[in-house]
Protein backbone atom coordinates (compact mmCIF):
# COMPACT_ATOMS: atom_id res chain seq x y z
CA UNK A 1 0.00 0.00 0.00
CA UNK A 2 1.23 3.60 -0.82
CA UNK A 3 1.12 6.63 1.77
CA UNK A 4 0.45 10.26 1.04
CA UNK A 5 3.58 10.89 -0.04
CA UNK A 6 3.84 9.13 -2.50
CA UNK A 7 0.45 10.83 -3.88
CA UNK A 8 2.57 14.26 -2.84
CA UNK A 9 5.36 12.69 -5.01
CA UNK A 10 2.93 12.20 -8.06
CA UNK A 11 0.82 16.05 -7.34
CA UNK A 12 4.52 17.65 -8.07
CA UNK A 13 6.03 15.47 -10.98
CA UNK A 14 2.99 15.26 -12.93
CA UNK A 15 2.39 18.80 -13.79
CA UNK A 16 6.24 19.07 -14.87
CA UNK A 17 5.94 17.01 -18.68
CA UNK A 18 3.23 19.55 -19.55
CA UNK A 19 5.93 21.64 -20.90
CA UNK A 20 7.49 19.21 -22.59
CA UNK A 21 7.07 17.99 -26.77
CA UNK A 22 5.62 14.94 -26.04
CA UNK A 23 3.95 14.99 -22.47
CA UNK A 24 2.56 12.40 -21.95
CA UNK A 25 5.29 10.12 -22.68
CA UNK A 26 7.49 12.15 -20.08
CA UNK A 27 3.50 11.68 -17.80
CA UNK A 28 4.34 8.00 -18.34
CA UNK A 29 8.13 8.17 -17.19
CA UNK A 30 6.97 9.99 -13.86
CA UNK A 31 4.38 7.39 -13.03
CA UNK A 32 7.04 4.62 -13.84
CA UNK A 33 9.86 6.35 -11.60
CA UNK A 34 7.34 6.93 -8.91
CA UNK A 35 5.70 3.40 -8.93
CA UNK A 36 9.54 1.84 -8.94
CA UNK A 37 10.31 4.22 -6.04
CA UNK A 38 7.36 3.01 -3.97
CA UNK A 39 7.84 -0.79 -4.95
CA UNK A 40 11.79 -0.84 -4.04
CA UNK A 41 10.36 1.17 -0.67
CA UNK A 42 8.34 -1.46 0.13
CA UNK A 43 11.16 -4.16 -0.49
CA UNK A 44 12.84 -2.65 1.78
CA UNK A 45 10.16 -2.11 4.63
CA UNK A 46 10.89 -4.92 7.00
CA UNK A 47 8.85 -7.75 7.61
CA UNK A 48 5.61 -7.82 10.34
CA UNK A 49 5.96 -11.35 10.95
CA UNK A 50 8.93 -10.44 12.97
CA UNK A 51 7.17 -8.50 15.42
CA UNK A 52 6.26 -9.51 18.98
CA UNK A 53 3.48 -8.18 21.31
CA UNK A 54 3.09 -8.37 24.57
CA UNK A 55 1.29 -6.16 27.75
CA UNK A 56 2.02 -5.74 31.57
CA UNK A 57 0.56 -2.82 33.57
CA UNK A 58 -2.97 -2.15 35.88
CA UNK A 59 -5.31 -4.65 35.67
CA UNK A 60 -7.79 -3.04 38.23
CA UNK A 61 -8.71 0.87 38.57
CA UNK A 62 -11.29 2.98 40.46
CA UNK A 63 -13.92 4.64 38.18
CA UNK A 64 -12.36 8.28 37.99
CA UNK A 65 -8.56 7.18 38.26
CA UNK A 66 -6.28 6.45 35.66
CA UNK A 67 -4.53 2.87 35.07
CA UNK A 68 -1.41 2.76 32.40
CA UNK A 69 -1.21 -0.50 30.82
CA UNK A 70 2.50 -1.39 28.76
CA UNK A 71 2.52 -2.56 25.23
CA UNK A 72 6.33 -3.69 24.61
CA UNK A 73 7.08 -4.36 21.23
CA UNK A 74 10.25 -6.66 20.14
CA UNK A 75 11.51 -6.95 16.68
CA UNK A 76 12.92 -10.14 16.14
CA UNK A 77 13.68 -10.25 12.86
CA UNK A 78 16.98 -9.47 11.17
CA UNK A 79 16.23 -6.44 9.63
CA UNK A 80 15.45 -3.14 10.98
CA UNK A 81 11.27 -2.60 11.24
CA UNK A 82 9.95 1.32 10.90
CA UNK A 83 6.54 0.39 12.72
CA UNK A 84 3.26 2.85 13.26
CA UNK A 85 0.92 1.23 15.42
CA UNK A 86 -2.61 2.28 16.70
CA UNK A 87 -2.92 0.53 19.90
CA UNK A 88 -7.47 0.70 19.79
CA UNK A 89 -9.41 -0.40 23.47
CA UNK A 90 -13.22 0.24 23.57
CA UNK A 91 -14.40 3.91 23.86
CA UNK A 92 -15.43 3.87 27.44
CA UNK A 93 -11.67 3.19 28.48
CA UNK A 94 -10.86 6.62 27.62
CA UNK A 95 -7.47 5.53 26.06
CA UNK A 96 -4.67 7.77 24.66
CA UNK A 97 -2.48 7.99 22.64
CA UNK A 98 -3.82 5.47 20.34
CA UNK A 99 -0.87 6.42 17.75
CA UNK A 100 2.95 5.48 18.15
CA UNK A 101 5.63 5.53 15.67
CA UNK A 102 9.00 3.22 16.43
CA UNK A 103 12.03 2.47 14.84
CA UNK A 104 13.15 -1.09 15.95
CA UNK A 105 16.70 -2.15 15.00
CA UNK A 106 17.13 -6.17 14.84
CA UNK A 107 16.62 -7.76 18.54
CA UNK A 108 15.43 -4.52 19.70
CA UNK A 109 12.27 -3.98 21.82
CA UNK A 110 10.38 -0.99 22.85
CA UNK A 111 7.46 0.00 25.34
CA UNK A 112 4.74 2.32 24.50
CA UNK A 113 2.44 3.64 27.20
CA UNK A 114 -1.23 3.78 27.37
CA UNK A 115 -3.27 5.57 29.65
CA UNK A 116 -6.56 4.69 30.31
CA UNK A 117 -9.20 6.90 31.72
CA UNK A 118 -12.69 5.05 31.76
CA UNK A 119 -16.02 6.40 32.06
CA UNK A 120 -17.73 3.40 32.94
CA UNK A 121 -17.10 0.59 35.68
CA UNK A 122 -16.95 -2.73 34.39
CA UNK A 123 -14.71 -4.96 32.12
CA UNK A 124 -12.78 -2.60 29.39
CA UNK A 125 -11.04 -4.62 27.21
CA UNK A 126 -8.11 -3.92 24.16
CA UNK A 127 -9.79 -4.42 20.94
CA UNK A 128 -6.91 -4.49 18.19
CA UNK A 129 -3.28 -3.47 17.95
CA UNK A 130 -3.32 -2.47 14.49
CA UNK A 131 0.86 -2.80 12.52
CA UNK A 132 2.22 -0.95 10.08
CA UNK A 133 5.64 -1.20 8.58
CA UNK A 134 6.81 1.82 6.10
CA UNK A 135 9.82 1.84 3.95
CA UNK A 136 13.02 4.21 4.70
CA UNK A 137 11.60 7.29 2.28
CA UNK A 138 7.66 6.56 3.68
CA UNK A 139 6.07 5.71 0.16
CA UNK A 140 4.91 2.27 0.78
CA UNK A 141 4.05 0.44 3.83
CA UNK A 142 2.79 -3.47 4.61
CA UNK A 143 -0.28 -4.03 7.12
CA UNK A 144 -2.12 -7.40 7.08
CA UNK A 145 -5.21 -8.13 7.64
CA UNK A 146 -7.91 -7.52 10.64
CA UNK A 147 -8.05 -10.71 11.78
CA UNK A 148 -4.36 -10.53 11.67
CA UNK A 149 -3.51 -8.27 13.96
CA UNK A 150 -6.29 -9.17 16.43
CA UNK A 151 -4.79 -12.76 16.17
CA UNK A 152 -1.12 -11.16 17.24
CA UNK A 153 -3.11 -8.85 19.67
CA UNK A 154 -1.95 -9.57 23.60
CA UNK A 155 -4.93 -9.71 25.23
CA UNK A 156 -5.63 -6.98 28.19
CA UNK A 157 -8.63 -6.58 30.28
CA UNK A 158 -8.90 -3.47 32.61
CA UNK A 159 -11.41 -3.94 35.39
CA UNK A 160 -12.95 -0.48 36.47
CA UNK A 161 -14.43 -1.20 39.62
CA UNK A 162 -17.69 1.58 40.90
CA UNK A 163 -17.48 4.86 41.84
CA UNK A 164 -16.63 4.57 46.10
CA UNK A 165 -16.65 8.49 47.06
CA UNK A 166 -18.35 7.50 50.07
CA UNK A 167 -14.95 6.31 51.21
CA UNK A 168 -14.29 9.92 52.50
CA UNK A 169 -16.61 9.45 55.49
CA UNK A 170 -15.20 5.96 55.90
CA UNK A 171 -12.66 6.72 58.85
CA UNK A 172 -15.75 8.60 60.55
CA UNK A 173 -17.52 5.44 60.26
CA UNK A 174 -15.20 3.05 60.95
CA UNK A 175 -14.24 5.06 64.20
CA UNK A 176 -18.39 4.65 65.59
CA UNK A 177 -18.24 1.20 64.99
CA UNK A 178 -15.03 0.79 67.48
CA UNK A 179 -17.03 2.65 70.04
CA UNK A 180 -19.95 0.52 69.19
CA UNK A 181 -18.56 -2.97 69.03
CA UNK A 182 -14.72 -2.56 69.73
CA UNK A 183 -13.55 -0.66 72.64
CA UNK A 184 -16.47 0.06 74.38
CA UNK A 185 -18.49 -3.04 75.92
CA UNK A 186 -22.00 -2.74 77.77
CA UNK A 187 -22.63 -3.29 81.77
CA UNK A 188 -25.45 -5.46 81.41
CA UNK A 189 -26.81 -7.87 78.73
CA UNK A 190 -29.44 -7.66 76.29
CA UNK A 191 -30.89 -8.73 72.92
CA UNK A 192 -27.89 -9.36 70.35
CA UNK A 193 -25.08 -9.25 73.13
CA UNK A 194 -22.89 -11.26 73.92
CA UNK A 195 -20.37 -12.51 76.57
CA UNK A 196 -17.21 -10.23 76.68
CA UNK A 197 -14.94 -10.66 80.12
CA UNK A 198 -15.18 -10.07 83.52
CA UNK A 199 -13.77 -7.02 85.53
CA UNK A 200 -14.06 -5.67 89.30
CA UNK A 201 -17.41 -4.48 90.11
CA UNK A 202 -17.57 -0.52 90.26
CA UNK A 203 -19.77 1.42 91.69
CA UNK A 204 -23.21 1.92 89.16
CA UNK A 205 -22.76 -1.53 87.87
CA UNK A 206 -25.87 -3.56 87.62
CA UNK A 207 -25.96 -5.75 90.18
CA UNK A 208 -27.42 -8.35 88.17
CA UNK A 209 -24.22 -8.63 85.88
CA UNK A 210 -22.57 -10.00 88.72
CA UNK A 211 -20.60 -13.47 88.28
CA UNK A 212 -21.15 -15.13 91.96
CA UNK A 213 -18.69 -18.06 91.38
CA UNK A 214 -16.21 -15.86 89.49
CA UNK A 215 -16.13 -13.36 93.03
CA UNK A 216 -15.43 -16.60 95.35
CA UNK A 217 -12.49 -17.79 93.41
CA UNK A 218 -11.37 -14.12 93.08
CA UNK A 219 -12.31 -13.56 96.74
CA UNK A 220 -13.25 -9.93 95.08
CA UNK A 221 -17.08 -8.67 93.71
CA UNK A 222 -16.57 -9.70 89.76
CA UNK A 223 -18.98 -8.70 87.19
CA UNK A 224 -19.40 -9.76 83.83
CA UNK A 225 -19.05 -7.21 80.51
CA UNK A 226 -20.89 -8.08 77.55
CA UNK A 227 -20.50 -6.45 74.01
CA UNK A 228 -22.88 -6.45 70.52
CA UNK A 229 -22.71 -10.15 69.06
CA UNK A 230 -20.48 -10.45 65.93
CA UNK A 231 -20.84 -13.09 62.91
CA UNK A 232 -24.37 -11.14 62.16
CA UNK A 233 -25.47 -11.79 58.54
CA UNK A 234 -25.75 -8.79 56.49
CA UNK A 235 -27.47 -9.60 53.01
CA UNK A 236 -27.25 -6.55 50.36
CA UNK A 237 -29.68 -7.05 47.56
CA UNK A 238 -29.05 -4.45 44.79
CA UNK A 239 -32.21 -4.06 42.30
CA UNK A 240 -30.68 -3.63 38.89
CA UNK A 241 -34.03 -3.16 36.81
CA UNK A 242 -35.16 -0.38 34.98
CA UNK A 243 -35.74 2.04 38.02
CA UNK A 244 -32.20 1.72 38.01
CA UNK A 245 -30.91 3.47 34.86
CA UNK A 246 -32.88 6.32 36.24
CA UNK A 247 -30.31 9.73 36.26
CA UNK A 248 -29.26 10.59 40.07
CA UNK A 249 -27.47 13.87 39.27
CA UNK A 250 -24.65 12.77 36.18
CA UNK A 251 -25.21 8.72 37.20
CA UNK A 252 -27.78 6.27 36.78
CA UNK A 253 -28.91 5.48 40.49
CA UNK A 254 -27.42 2.26 40.11
CA UNK A 255 -24.32 3.88 41.40
CA UNK A 256 -25.52 5.37 44.09
CA UNK A 257 -26.73 2.09 45.26
CA UNK A 258 -23.48 0.59 44.91
CA UNK A 259 -21.47 2.92 46.59
CA UNK A 260 -23.93 2.68 49.76
CA UNK A 261 -23.30 -1.05 49.43
CA UNK A 262 -19.52 -0.91 49.64
CA UNK A 263 -19.83 1.56 52.73
CA UNK A 264 -21.90 -0.81 54.59
CA UNK A 265 -19.89 -3.84 53.18
CA UNK A 266 -16.66 -2.51 54.63
CA UNK A 267 -18.12 -1.85 57.56
CA UNK A 268 -19.94 -5.09 58.26
CA UNK A 269 -16.73 -7.14 57.36
CA UNK A 270 -14.87 -4.74 59.74
CA UNK A 271 -17.55 -5.52 62.25
CA UNK A 272 -16.93 -9.46 61.73
CA UNK A 273 -20.45 -9.93 60.38
CA UNK A 274 -20.88 -11.95 57.31
CA UNK A 275 -21.49 -9.97 54.19
CA UNK A 276 -23.71 -11.47 51.34
CA UNK A 277 -24.54 -9.40 47.73
CA UNK A 278 -27.45 -10.36 45.45
CA UNK A 279 -28.46 -8.18 42.48
CA UNK A 280 -31.35 -9.20 40.25
CA UNK A 281 -33.93 -7.62 38.17
CA UNK A 282 -36.21 -10.01 35.91
CA UNK A 283 -33.49 -12.33 36.89
CA UNK A 284 -30.67 -12.57 39.34
CA UNK A 285 -27.55 -11.35 37.89
CA UNK A 286 -25.05 -11.97 40.42
CA UNK A 287 -24.79 -13.50 43.79
CA UNK A 288 -21.82 -13.75 46.02
CA UNK A 289 -21.87 -15.78 49.80
CA UNK A 290 -19.02 -17.93 51.47
CA UNK A 291 -15.41 -17.61 52.03
CA UNK A 292 -13.70 -15.74 54.22
CA UNK A 293 -14.59 -12.24 54.94
CA UNK A 294 -11.69 -10.17 53.15
CA UNK A 295 -11.87 -12.49 50.48
CA UNK A 296 -15.53 -11.85 50.01
CA UNK A 297 -15.21 -8.43 50.68
CA UNK A 298 -12.74 -8.78 47.08
CA UNK A 299 -15.12 -10.84 45.15
CA UNK A 300 -17.83 -8.42 46.19
CA UNK A 301 -16.40 -5.43 45.00
CA UNK A 302 -15.22 -7.31 41.85
CA UNK A 303 -18.97 -8.64 41.45
CA UNK A 304 -20.33 -4.75 42.01
CA UNK A 305 -18.33 -3.45 38.92
CA UNK A 306 -19.81 -5.74 36.87
CA UNK A 307 -23.20 -5.18 37.21
CA UNK A 308 -25.21 -2.45 34.60
CA UNK A 309 -28.53 -1.48 34.67
CA UNK A 310 -31.59 -3.26 33.21
CA UNK A 311 -34.02 -2.46 31.29
CA UNK A 312 -36.41 -4.96 32.49
CA UNK A 313 -39.17 -5.25 35.54
CA UNK A 314 -37.82 -6.72 38.77
CA UNK A 315 -38.96 -9.52 39.54
CA UNK A 316 -39.25 -9.24 43.54
CA UNK A 317 -40.45 -12.80 43.82
CA UNK A 318 -36.76 -14.09 43.23
CA UNK A 319 -35.79 -12.16 46.69
CA UNK A 320 -38.19 -13.84 48.23
CA UNK A 321 -37.40 -17.54 46.56
CA UNK A 322 -33.62 -16.83 47.56
CA UNK A 323 -34.60 -15.65 51.00
CA UNK A 324 -37.08 -17.98 52.46
CA UNK A 325 -34.99 -20.85 50.82
CA UNK A 326 -32.30 -20.24 53.34
CA UNK A 327 -32.05 -21.59 57.15
CA UNK A 328 -33.65 -19.41 59.91
CA UNK A 329 -31.14 -17.75 61.19
CA UNK A 330 -32.27 -13.72 61.28
CA UNK A 331 -30.43 -12.02 59.12
CA UNK A 332 -30.37 -8.00 57.99
CA UNK A 333 -31.73 -7.42 54.87
CA UNK A 334 -30.77 -4.21 52.83
CA UNK A 335 -32.87 -3.96 49.90
CA UNK A 336 -31.39 -0.90 47.49
CA UNK A 337 -33.86 0.10 45.20
CA UNK A 338 -36.18 3.01 44.07
CA UNK A 339 -39.04 4.25 46.23
CA UNK A 340 -41.48 4.27 43.32
CA UNK A 341 -45.47 3.81 43.76
CA UNK A 342 -45.87 0.90 41.37
CA UNK A 343 -42.69 -1.26 41.94
CA UNK A 344 -43.05 -0.81 45.80
CA UNK A 345 -46.45 -1.49 46.07
CA UNK A 346 -47.28 -4.20 43.53
CA UNK A 347 -43.84 -6.15 43.62
CA UNK A 348 -41.78 -5.85 46.93
CA UNK A 349 -44.86 -4.94 49.57
CA UNK A 350 -46.97 -8.20 48.77
CA UNK A 351 -43.51 -9.23 50.36
CA UNK A 352 -42.33 -7.46 53.07
CA UNK A 353 -44.88 -9.59 56.06
CA UNK A 354 -42.72 -12.86 55.05
CA UNK A 355 -39.35 -10.75 55.18
CA UNK A 356 -40.04 -9.34 57.91
CA UNK A 357 -40.78 -11.90 59.96
CA UNK A 358 -37.39 -13.63 59.30
CA UNK A 359 -35.03 -11.05 59.43
CA UNK A 360 -34.78 -7.41 59.56
CA UNK A 361 -35.08 -5.14 56.67
CA UNK A 362 -34.20 -2.03 54.96
CA UNK A 363 -35.39 -0.62 51.89
CA UNK A 364 -32.86 2.04 50.67
CA UNK A 365 -33.44 4.58 48.27
CA UNK A 366 -31.73 7.23 47.38
CA UNK A 367 -33.58 10.15 46.01
CA UNK A 368 -33.04 12.68 43.21
CA UNK A 369 -31.91 16.51 44.82
CA UNK A 370 -33.16 18.06 41.56
CA UNK A 371 -36.79 16.58 42.37
CA UNK A 372 -36.22 18.79 45.88
CA UNK A 373 -34.84 21.65 44.45
CA UNK A 374 -37.85 21.80 41.61
CA UNK A 375 -40.41 21.70 44.31
CA UNK A 376 -39.29 24.95 45.52
CA UNK A 377 -40.39 27.76 44.20
CA UNK A 378 -38.42 31.14 43.35
CA UNK A 379 -38.39 34.51 44.90
CA UNK A 380 -40.76 35.87 41.96
CA UNK A 381 -42.79 32.47 40.17
CA UNK A 382 -43.97 32.44 37.03
CA UNK A 383 -46.73 30.05 35.84
CA UNK A 384 -44.28 27.59 34.57
CA UNK A 385 -42.36 27.78 37.72
CA UNK A 386 -45.50 26.76 39.88
CA UNK A 387 -46.74 23.79 37.61
CA UNK A 388 -43.29 22.29 37.96
CA UNK A 389 -43.12 23.37 41.87
CA UNK A 390 -46.56 21.19 41.87
CA UNK A 391 -45.28 18.43 39.86
CA UNK A 392 -42.53 17.99 41.70
CA UNK A 393 -44.40 17.99 45.42
CA UNK A 394 -46.47 15.38 44.15
CA UNK A 395 -43.77 13.47 43.64
CA UNK A 396 -42.11 13.65 46.97
CA UNK A 397 -45.90 13.32 48.11
CA UNK A 398 -45.81 10.21 46.30
CA UNK A 399 -42.58 8.88 47.87
CA UNK A 400 -43.66 9.95 51.46
CA UNK A 401 -47.13 7.51 50.68
CA UNK A 402 -44.58 4.95 49.65
CA UNK A 403 -42.09 5.20 53.00
CA UNK A 404 -45.61 4.91 55.52
CA UNK A 405 -46.84 2.10 53.67
CA UNK A 406 -43.25 0.17 53.78
CA UNK A 407 -43.08 1.29 57.26
CA UNK A 408 -45.94 0.03 58.28
CA UNK A 409 -45.48 -3.02 56.27
CA UNK A 410 -42.58 -3.78 59.22
CA UNK A 411 -39.11 -2.31 57.21
CA UNK A 412 -36.85 0.46 57.85
CA UNK A 413 -36.50 2.92 55.31
CA UNK A 414 -33.73 5.49 54.51
CA UNK A 415 -34.74 8.31 52.13
CA UNK A 416 -32.41 10.62 51.32
CA UNK A 417 -30.31 12.85 48.68
CA UNK A 418 -27.10 11.05 46.95
CA UNK A 419 -24.74 12.94 48.79
CA UNK A 420 -25.74 12.04 52.27
CA UNK A 421 -27.38 8.07 50.82
CA UNK A 422 -24.49 5.91 51.80
CA UNK A 423 -23.94 7.67 55.40
CA UNK A 424 -27.54 7.03 56.18
CA UNK A 425 -27.41 3.54 55.35
CA UNK A 426 -24.80 3.14 57.10
CA UNK A 427 -26.00 5.42 60.00
CA UNK A 428 -29.00 3.02 61.06
CA UNK A 429 -26.58 -0.34 60.61
CA UNK A 430 -24.40 1.10 63.37
CA UNK A 431 -27.74 2.06 65.14
CA UNK A 432 -28.98 -1.54 64.63
CA UNK A 433 -25.23 -3.04 65.98
CA UNK A 434 -25.47 -0.65 68.96
CA UNK A 435 -28.57 -1.55 70.41
CA UNK A 436 -28.63 -5.04 69.48
CA UNK A 437 -31.15 -5.18 66.88
CA UNK A 438 -29.52 -7.54 64.24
Amino acid sequence: MVTHRFALLLAFGLPLPIFLPQPWRAVAAVVTVAAALAAADLAMAGPLTALRLRRDGDHTVWLGGSARVILTVANTGSRTVRVSLRDTWVPSAGAGPLFHTLLLRAGIEQPVTTTLTPTRHGDRPAVRVTLRSAGPLGLAYRQRSRSWNTAHTPPWNLRVLPRFPSRRILPEKLARLRVVDGSVVTRGRGHGTEFDNLREYVIGDDVRSIDWRATARAHDVVVRTWRPERDRRVFCVLDTGRTSAGLIGQAPRLDASIDAALLLSVLATRADDRVDLLALDDTVRTRVEGGGQRTKLNRLIDAMASLEPVLAETDFTLLGREMLRRDRKRALLVIFTALDTAPMIAGLLPLLPKLTARHKVIVAGVRDPFVSRLAQLPGTPGVADVHRSAAAQRVLAERDRVRDVLTHAGATVVDADADAFAGKVADVYLLLKASGRL
